[in-house]
C-alpha cells in the first residue's frame, strides 16, 4: 500500500511538471489543422456566370447566374470557404470594372475572370454567321479579329490593374473560351468554313487574353483543350448550338462547366495551394 502511494505521488508529481510543456505542444495542433478563411470571388461574362445551362438563381435577373457554373461548383467541392459571384452575362471590360470589381477587398483571396469577348462582339459576330454567307461571316469575323488585336489589349490592361488595384494580395485567374464548334458533316445552319473561322476567331481572343494576362502576372487557364471534341456539331457536344432562349445558344451547358471548365480552373486552386488541407 504505502509502495502504491508513492507511485502515484510521483506519476502526480511527473505529470504535473511536464504540463506546461505537453499544452502548447496540443494547441499547436489545433492551431495548424485550422485553416484561414479562402474567400473567393468571381468576375466576368456570360461564360462565367453559366448562360446556356437553364438553371438561374431568381435573384441573379437578366446576368442569369447558375448554381451549375464553375464558380458554383468550385464552392461545392470546398476548395474556398465563401463565394461572391458576381459575374453576369453580357458583361464587357467596362461592366467589370464599374460593376465587378467592387466585390473584391483587401481580404479578397481568389480571383476568376473571364471578359472580352463581349468587347470583340461575339454576338453580333456568331449572329452574323449564323444569317449570313461564307463572306460575311468571313467578314465580321476578321473585324472582330481586328479589334480584338488592336484594342482589346489596352481595355483588358484596364481591367486586370482594376482587380489588382482592389484586390491586392489576391491571387488572380484568367478563363480562357472553349472554341465553339467541331468541323466536319453538322446538320447546321453554319457552313464548314463559318464553324473555321470563329473558331480562328476564338484562338485570336484567346491568344490575346493569354498575353495580357501573363503581363499582368495574372494564370491564364486556356479550357480549348478540355473541349476539343465536345463543341457544336460534336457527338456529346458540352456547348449548345442554336437555342430557346436565343441568349442560350454557343454557350456551354451544364457538362460544359462541369467537365470542361472545372478541371482547368479547380487545378488553379490547387496548384496555388488556395486550401490547406
Amino acid at each position: 500500500m504505502r509502495k502504491s502511494a508513492l507511485s502515484n505521488r510521483c506519476s502526480a508529481v511527473l505529470a504535473a511538471a511536464l504540463l506546461p510543456f505537453l499544452a502548447p505542444v496540443a494547441s499547436a495542433a489545433t492551431t495548424e489543422d485550422r485553416a484561414d478563411p479562402v474567400e473567393y470571388v468571381a468576375l466576368g461574362d456570360s461564360y462565367a456566370s453559366g448562360v446556356g445551362i437553364g438553371n438561374y438563381t431568381p435573384e441573379s435577373g437578366d446576368c442569369l447566374r447558375s448554381p451549375q457554373a464553375y464558380p458554383g461548383l468550385i464552392a461545392d467541392q470546398g476548395l474556398v470557404d465563401s463565394l461572391d459571384f458576381v459575374a453576369c452575362g453580357g458583361a464587357k471590360t467596362p461592366d467589370v470594372i464599374n460593376e465587378q470589381v467592387a466585390a473584391l477587398s483587401a481580404s479578397t483571396d481568389v480571383v476568376t475572370v473571364s471578359v472580352g469577348g463581349n468587347d470583340a462582339g461575339f454576338g453580333e459576330v456568331v449572329t452574323t454567321c449564323t444569317t449570313g454567307g461564307d463572306q460575311a461571316c468571313d467578314d465580321v469575323v476578321t473585324e472582330a479579329e481586328n479589334y480584338a488585336t488592336q484594342q482589346l489589349p489596352a481595355e483588358l490592361a484596364g481591367t486586370y490593374d482594376a482587380i489588382a488595384e482592389a484586390a491586392p494580395a489576391a491571387r488572380v485567374a484568367v478563363v480562357g473560351y472553349p472554341r465553339l464548334f467541331e468541323l466536319g458533316p453538322c446538320l447546321s445552319l453554319l457552313s464548314e468554313f463559318e464553324r473555321g473561322r470563329l473558331n480562328e476567331a476564338a484562338d485570336t481572343l484567346n491568344s490575346v487574353i493569354s498575353e495580357q494576362a501573363e503581363a499582368a502576372g495574372f494564370s491564364f487557364r486556356d479550357v480549348r483543350e478540355e473541349f476539343a471534341g465536345h463543341g457544336v456539331c460534336g457527338g456529346q457536344p458540352w456547348i449548345n448550338g442554336l437555342s430557346y432562349p436565343v441568349e442560350e445558344s454557343f454557350h456551354p451547358n451544364a457538362a460544359g462547366h462541369e467537365q470542361g471548365f472545372l478541371p482547368e480552373v479547380a487545378g488553379f486552386f490547387d496548384a496555388q495551394g488556395s486550401r490547406v488541407r
